[in-house]
């Protein structure tokens, strides 16, 4: 019950804050455009910091943080991998369910900073605008972030890799970074418990472009799930049989 209580206090303060930020970030980022960059940044760390405290949950990125343009591919387990990757990483930018732009103050930043948005309901149009709209962006230099799974996924299940990230790996003929993660043992996709731990993000080896599009998504999966297995055995998680 205290656990729950100081998660519901963090909780609190997380969007309270966001909205304090937001009052004192945005005026100057519809002037310098750039700033929402450091306006994320500045959000995320404060997220990071607050939850060591206050909820016990430590934070670490491991491996190379990537600086320079690449894309990354990531395991999406909660909100709270988004706010790991932000705080150092940067200029990211995500491909985005495309509701995202209509949720205040996240929305805006996420239009500011470069997300791609993408309506996944519509399957083949989607892929089509999805890359459409990268190569619009490209102008804007950045790592790209995707979520292979296209979705968080919740610690026990298990869902397919998705066909976008290979079609965006192709098209850019940029290095690809693997990202795993354990996070979602301690912030679950859903509800309000927070527990304490370390939760970790780690940035995997690169791996070079031009290989072949089957070749490299099975690449992908293993590397990330694998690693992802390591890292929630080492929080203290071992998923059913």
């Amino acid at each position: 019950m205290i656990q729950f209580l100081r998660s519901l206090l963090f909780n609190t303060q997380m969007y309270l804050m966001m909205a304090l930020m937001a009052l004192v970030f945005t005026p100057i980022t519809l002037v310098y455009r750039p700033m929402a960059f450091t306006a994320c940044r500045t959000y995320c760390r404060w997220v990071r910091w607050t939850a060591s405290w206050m909820i016990g949950l430590r934070s670490e990125l491991r491996g190379k943080v990537p600086t320079g343009e690449c894309l990354i591919a990531s395991k999406h387990q909660s909100f709270f991998d988004i706010i790991m990757i932000v705080s150092e990483v940067p200029r990211p930018k995500f491909i985005m369910k495309a509701q995202i732009r209509f949720v205040p103050i996240v929305g805006w930043y996420a239009k500011w900073i470069g997300c791609v948005p993408v309506d996944r309901g519509k399957r083949g149009q989607a892929i089509l605008e999805m890359k459409q709209r990268v190569e619009a962006g490209r102008a804007t230099p950045g790592q790209l972030i995707i979520y292979p799974q296209g979705t968080r996924v919740s610690i026990d299940a298990k869902l397919p890799y998705k066909i976008g990230t290979g079609v965006l790996y192709n098209q850019l003929g940029q290095e690809c970074v693997p990202a795993a993660t354990n996070v979602g043992v301690f912030w679950p996709r859903f509800g309000v418990l927070r527990k304490p731990g370390v939760a970790v993000v780690e940035f995997l080896p690169a791996i070079a472009p031009g290989q072949d599009h089957r070749a490299f998504m099975a690449d992908l999966e293993t590397i990330v799930e694998g690693a992802s297995l390591r890292l929630m055995a080492e929080a203290g998680y071992h998923p059913p049989d």
